[in-house]
């Protein structure tokens, strides 16, 4: 049987970070779920099988990020497995990109991982086990148009990933990253809804202009990138990778 772990998931409310609780809390870890909507947590929460809290918080709040953290600590222990996925996205040419929209990107995709991981590391060192997994994007691998900003960030928090993997490569920790192509959540609607208002024609239509980026032809499903994170959670070879689920669109 699978030791049991304190996972803690942020953006857990829906989509990839819902998925990655399910999939935790049904392998028998104890799972604490956070996100800014409340509500939206606790219908999460009762679909899980084991014990479970949650912690509504800003991850773009630094005194947030730490008193999360603590919350779960104080409940049940230090955070074993953590899982960044909260994240924002943001499409709009290079050259209409405010400063604005920049620091923001790089506020929620980037600075907030690396609060997270600079909060959780001491504990998983020290006891001399660990997994931390990024949610990042294929676009931390490649550049794409209308979305510098966000392609930035997703390149900056790999980067992270691998520099903290090398760091702790011999504690008994891990580090890696997820690297979803278009996966069928809110956030890619909210892609859909960008398309749409550019290209014009109907949600439908820009929904499948996506599914055929991707060589099988379809989204991906949040399962699918939950089943990778359990990957890097269950190897402890594996580390400092940007792990592809993106059906195929970029090949490394």
């Amino acid at each position: 049987m699978t030791q049991s772990r304190i996972c803690l998931v942020t953006g857990a409310s829906r989509g990839i970070g819902a998925a990655v609780a399910q999939s935790l809390s049904a392998d028998g870890h104890r799972v604490a779920l956070l996100a800014r909507d409340g509500d939206a947590l606790e219908e999460q929460q009762r679909a899980l099988p084991t014990a479970s809290m949650t912690v509504v918080a800003d991850v773009t709040v630094p005194d947030q990020v730490d008193a999360a953290v603590a919350q779960v600590e104080d409940h049940w222990g230090p955070v074993e497995v953590l899982v960044c996925n909260a994240g924002g996205g943001l499409a709009k040419p290079l050259v209409e990109t405010s400063d604005a929209d920049w620091a923001g990107m790089l506020d929620i995709n980037l600075t907030a991982p690396f609060r997270f991981v600079r909060r959780v590391l001491p504990s998983m060192t020290e006891r001399g086990w660990g997994r931390i997994v990024v949610v990042a994007s294929v676009v931390a691998k490649r550049g794409e148009a209308q979305v510098a900003a966000y392609t930035a960030a997703k390149h900056g928090v790999l980067g992270l990933v691998r520099a903290a993997a090398a760091e702790v490569a011999r504690s008994g920790v891990t580090v890696n990253a997820v690297c979803p192509g278009y996966v069928d959540t809110p956030m890619t609607e909210a892609t859909v809804d960008a398309i749409v208002a550019r290209r014009g024609g109907t949600p439908d239509e820009a929904r499948e202009l996506l599914a055929r980026r991707q060589p099988i032809g379809r989204l991906v499903r949040p399962e699918e990138v939950a089943a990778a994170v359990q990957l890097c959670i269950a190897n402890a070879a594996v580390t400092g990778q940007g792990i592809n689920v993106d059906g195929g669109a970029v090949q490394s």
